[in-house]
Formats: C-alpha cells, sequence, structure tokens
C-alpha cells in the first residue's frame, strides 16, 4: 500500500473514530451502570466483536448478509433483541440493588456482552465494507490481507476512543458515589438507554447497493 493511500486512511480512521457513536455510548452506558472495570470488559468485548466483522469482510461473509434481505433482517433483530434485554436487566438490576450499592458488574459478562452486542451488529459490518475498500490499493495485491490490516488498525483506534470514554464516564460516576439515590437512577438510565440501542438496531434499514 502506497504511503498517500495509508496517510488518508488513517487520518479518516482517527476522525471517525473521535466522532461519538452507538459504539461510544454504549461503553459509557456499561461504565456508568457497572463500574471502570465493566466498561472497560465492554471495550475490550466490542473490540473482539469489531474483529468478527473485519474478518467476515476480508472473507467476503459480510457481502453475502448485506446482500441478503432475510439474512440481514433476521442478523439484526437477534442483535437488537440482546441489546433490549440486557438494557431491561440492567435497569430491573438497579431497581432491585440496595441504593447504597456500588460494586461492579462482572468484568467476564460484561466482556462477553461487548462481543455479542458488536459482533451481532450488521451496521458495523456495513461500515467496514464502505470504509475499509476505498483505501484499498489495487496495484499492491493480496486486498484480503489489506482489508485486515487496515480493519485491525480502525479497531485499535475505536478502542483506544472507548478508554477515553470509560476513563470519563468513571470519574462521573465515582463523583455521584456518596449519592446512592442518584446512582441507581444512573444505572437505571443507562438500562434504559442500552434497550434505547437495541430498539434503534431494530429499525436500521439494509443499505442497498448503488
Amino acid at each position: 500500500m502506497s504511503g498517500t493511500h495509508f496517510s488518508l486512511f488513517l487520518l479518516a480512521a482517527l476522525i471517525i473514530a473521535a466522532v461519538p457513536g452507538p459504539g461510544i455510548f454504549y461503553v459509557a452506558a456499561r461504565t456508568l451502570s457497572g463500574g471502570r472495570k465493566a466498561g472497560m470488559a465492554s471495550t475490550f468485548g466490542a473490540a473482539c466483536g469489531g474483529l468478527v466483522h473485519v474478518t467476515a469482510g476480508s472473507l467476503g461473509v459480510s457481502a453475502i448478509i448485506l446482500a441478503s434481505a432475510q439474512l440481514f433482517t433476521a442478523f439484526k433483530l437477534v442483535g437488537a433483541i440482546y441489546l433490549v434485554w440486557l438494557g431491561i436487566k440492567t435497569f430491573r438490576d438497579a431497581g432491585r440493588e440496595p441504593a447504597a450499592s456500588m460494586e461492579p458488574a462482572g468484568a467476564p459478562r460484561a466482556f462477553r456482552d461487548g462481543i455479542v452486542v458488536e459482533a451481532l451488529n450488521p451496521k458495523t459490518a456495513a461500515f467496514f465494507l464502505a470504509f475499509i475498500p476505498q483505501f484499498i490499493d489495487q496495484t499492491a495485491g493480496h486486498p484480503a490481507i489489506q482489508f485486515m490490516a487496515l480493519g485491525l488498525i480502525s479497531v485499535s483506534l475505536n478502542t483506544l476512543a472507548d478508554v477515553i470514554v470509560v476513563a470519563m464516564a468513571a470519574t462521573a460516576r465515582a463523583t455521584l458515589a456518596r449519592k446512592p439515590h442518584w446512582v441507581r437512577r444512573l444505572r437505571q438510565g443507562s438500562g434504559l438507554f442500552i434497550a434505547g440501542l437495541g430498539i434503534s438496531l431494530a429499525l436500521t434499514r439494509r443499505p442497498v447497493a448503488s
């Protein structure tokens, strides 16, 4: 890949990583509801889910899913239902637990949720298929390897942005540690927000090739 192609890709990937999106809002909500450890686990789980899309995109699997209305619909609905269920569970857990509870959610569970949520999001697959091919140098050969390399860089930059957001959300959560009532409300609000992301995903339309 030429230096020009890579420089343009890196600039675009940095800008995209810095712009708040559903992924950033998701890890922020998990951090506010479960603490720093849950947020970090969600971040790295989402990164693993992103790598699933990078691999699928390089092998052509994502293109097959996006080309089929039935597969796309099934894929997004499973992901949407999981997000809604996760949001409702977060909301209910916050309501049942004592107001003074500040125990963080289990990191292994948050890591698993991050993988599932991101891997079942067809919008991520569509993004990689629309974004990365623009920067592949056809004259350099090995387009699949170029796709995976650029995808890995993009996922890494997104993860870095998520880590920064987790740190900020954890600081905000710690500020409210002496106000258990607000902590409970914050966790309930995070649950509602996560469920809202699921509803948004369910309403996503399949991208139509021009």
